[in-house]
């Protein structure tokens, strides 16, 4: 995967809450036997003239700002796919009293796949949204900062999440980083191995 340092681009603003898995990718999309292909079956049954992805001020945006809880519902990496394949790099959700800015599972999923996702307190989550959909913004994270309209919005990260964005690593990029310890590890070990069936 390519890492993430900073990124510019347009944003469109989805302000809705809680927005499910079902609603980013439609259940009867998960049989598909790839993972090319999602997305233009973003938010599929809710597309239209009305809907903020559809507005002229949406055209080619790359990070998408949405409400709190988002992602809530089944676990599906497709959810994820589909974002990603439309052209969005980062998310940004609000944190409220409630509930954080995404769920666990959806939050898990991101990470795994590569994609960054940004929560942000109220206040500065309201700024970002007043600025508007269409507008230019910058997302740095090794400082953690999303930058807009003159205002540089600050979030927290998992420090882990963080480097692994960075440096472009998945979670097998992550544990092939220790190929040389586990080797080592597997070489000393006495512990027992059954045979592979079929090998000699």
């Amino acid at each position: 995967m390519p890492g993430f340092t900073t990124h510019t681009g347009s944003m469109v603003v989805l302000p809705q809450d809680h927005v499910d898995t079902d609603r980013i990718i439609p259940a009867r999309f998960l049989s598909r036997v790839n993972k090319s292909g999602y997305g233009e079956l973003l938010f599929a049954d809710v597309r239209g003239e009305s809907f903020p992805l559809d507005q002229e001020d949406a055209r080619g945006a790359s990070v998408l700002v949405v409400g709190t809880n988002f992602g809530c519902g089944s676990s599906r990496e497709h959810a994820v796919w589909a974002i990603q394949q439309a052209g969005f790099v980062c998310v940004i959700g609000r944190i409220s009293d409630e509930s954080p800015g995404f769920s666990d599972i959806f939050r898990g999923n991101a990470a795994n796949c590569g994609m960054l996702l940004i929560e942000l307190e109220s206040g500065d989550h309201s700024t970002l949204v007043a600025v508007g959909s269409g507008a230019e913004v910058t997302i740095d994270l090794p400082a953690q900062s999303v930058n807009v309209n003159g205002h540089s919005l600050k979030f927290l990260i998992n420090e882990a999440t963080k480097m692994a964005l960075i440096e472009g690593l998945d979670l097998i990029g992550t544990t092939l980083r220790y190929q040389e310890e586990i080797a080592a590890y597997e070489k000393a070990s006495s512990a027992y191995v059954p045979p592979m069936m079929g090998a000699n």
